[in-house]
């Protein structure tokens, strides 16, 4: 019998496994791809010789985690690349506000002095404390006692529980910190006027302006290649190419652990859940999809603001309003005219990802839940908007629908990447309210995917949190 088995290779599911090897335990992580990753894999999506990362591609939430600073994965292949700036946001004008790796240079770049003011003296106290903050926002819920003393943390959370549109008209007045906030805060895929959007703007500003936003270089399969070399290098095995069914699809193990989403584990422990708490994983609330695009490029990126070309993150949408315009659409089930859509360009800083003198560039947008539609050209009249003559630097193109990256994986319900909507409840209750979120009614079965605390992002925590509740419940002290 072993001691663990874990379902599912993404971030969440490599972290479950490592800290369970780390541990001595004999652990087996079986994958219904023949490549492990989840959400970090790359391929070779429209021509030989241009690398796409098919899903995540930028990841600060990677090297600040608590999780992977821990671990020697550059001893197994990974190197970062990190940009002076992490994010670009351009205006019709042809100016562009600019996130750069410098709070300072951040602030002195803003289009308004008192903005600059306003924008040190809310995030410079923040960052000489973002180290213990992050880990407090990466732990499990109630579990244990927060890292930051009182005053920091109620300083933290009076700001971080703001719908993050009104917060920026209120606190700031030119179009740069506005756009920026808003920005940042439509990665949580909610709409701009709920809590805790502000939250999401926060933490991605103090990331920047922390440990940057880095790529790995050559793509983010390697992340998923470091992190499964080291745990073969434990005594770790993976099964690839095998899907999970029912339990009798898996060897006999004290703990089972499921880098699954509730709609998943469900299909595979049907009745054997109490009624309760299946009617709970039932009730489970999943986000708005996303559309992606990825290009194989003649040139860059042909920005009207070279600022842009600083970056490997660019916001492109406009202003506050029209953020806030296109994520309300979504909610409301409809397409947005004017999407608001990230792209990244990590071929300006990683020449591995294209033949020489050609580039890639990765795009997506929000999109309805389970939708078929096919944004391209609206993506494209977005970014023709920012950079004209970028349609004529186009080799090829491949597309994602909402419901084609659900069929690539089963996590993304709907074509949503973040594992379930995280709203201020569902921040806590995910996907259950309970001080053990990972464990389930059932003896030795655990929940280790983003659908637990502390949600999407590659950043492992979740598999970590899991993986120590499996030990402490479940797996015999003498191993330890």
């Amino acid at each position: 019998m072993l001691d663990a088995v874990v379902v599912g290779s993404g971030p969440n599911g490599l972290a479950a496994a490592i800290v369970l090897a780390q541990s001595n335990f004999d652990t087996t992580i079986y994958e219904s791809s023949e490549k492990i990753g989840g959400g970090m894999r790359s391929a070779s999506l429209t021509l030989p010789g241009f690398v796409h990362d098919v899903c995540s591609s930028v990841h600060p939430l990677a090297l600040a985690s608590p999780f992977f600073q821990k671990l020697p994965l550059e001893k197994f292949g990974l190197s970062w690349v990190k940009p002076d700036a992490a994010l670009a946001n351009p205006f019709d004008d042809g100016s562009c506000a600019v996130l750069y790796n410098s709070l300072e240079e951040t602030a002195r770049s803003l289009d308004r002095i008192s903005d600059s003011r306003k924008y040190s003296e809310l995030f410079l106290p923040k960052l000489k404390n973002f180290q213990p903050l992050l880990h407090d926002v990466l732990g499990p819920v109630g579990t244990r006692l927060p890292t930051l003393n009182p005053v920091q943390l109620i300083s933290f959370a009076l700001n971080s529980v703001k719908p993050v549109h009104s917060f920026a008209k209120n606190e700031f007045q030119g179009k740069d910190a506005r756009a920026l906030l808003g920005g940042l805060a439509a990665h949580s895929m909610l709409r701009l006027e709920d809590r805790p959007t502000m939250a999401f703007a926060m933490i991605f500003v103090l990331l920047a302006h922390s440990v940057g936003w880095p790529f790995p270089r050559g793509g983010s399969q390697s992340i998923a290649d470091s992190l499964g070399r080291y745990f073969e290098s434990l005594g770790g095995k993976m099964v690839t190419g095998l899907e999970v069914k029912s339990l009798d699809d898996l060897p006999r193990s004290r703990v089972k652990l499921f880098d699954l989403t509730p709609r998943q584990l469900l299909k595979i422990f049907g009745s054997a859940f109490p009624a309760n708490y299946s009617k709970s994983l039932r009730s489970y609330r999943y986000g708005p999809g996303v559309f992606k695009l990825d290009y194989a490029l003649d040139s860059p990126i042909p920005w009207k603001s070279s600022e842009c070309l600083k970056a490997s993150t660019v916001h492109v949408c406009g202003d506050l309003d029209e953020i806030a315009l296109s994520e309300q659409t979504v909610w409301e089930g409809k397409i947005a005219a004017r999407p608001f859509v990230i792209v990244t360009q990590n071929s300006l800083f990683d020449s591995s990802r294209a033949p020489e003198g050609k580039h890639t560039a990765w795009a997506y947008c929000h999109i309805p839940s389970g939708s078929g539609a096919d944004l391209t050209e609206r993506i494209e009249n977005q970014i023709e908007r920012f950079a004209p003559g970028f349609k004529s630097c186009v080799l090829a193109r491949h597309s994602f629908t909402a419901i084609e990256l659900e069929k690539y994986n089963a996590n993304y319900v709907g074509g949503d990447i973040n594992g379930g909507v995280q709203d201020l409840w569902q921040t806590f209750a995910r996907p259950v309210l309970g001080l053990s979120p990972y464990k389930t009614p059932l003896k030795g079965i655990y929940i280790c995917s983003s659908s637990t605390p502390p949600g999407g992002g590659v950043h492992g925590m979740c598999g970590f949190h899991a993986a120590i509740a499996a030990i402490k419940n479940d797996l015999p002290s003498s191993r330890r």
